[in-house]
């Protein structure tokens, strides 16, 4: 979700991690699904929230 709020793709995160876009998109769901979380402005909220930028 720190490469989300980051503003990287799913290729691009699926390319850094070694996994499938589709992976990424299953895992981000999930994620956003667990936290409440709708849309890509709540999960960069929830992360300056959480100091996941700093």
């Amino acid at each position: 979700m720190e490469h989300v709020a980051r503003g990287f793709s799913n290729k691009e995160i699926a390319g850094k991690l070694g996994l499938s876009p589709k992976t990424i998109e299953t895992y981000r769901s999930r994620a956003a699904g667990k936290l409440g979380l709708r849309r890509k402005t709540d999960i960069v909220q929830y992360a300056l929230r959480n100091n996941w930028l700093g």
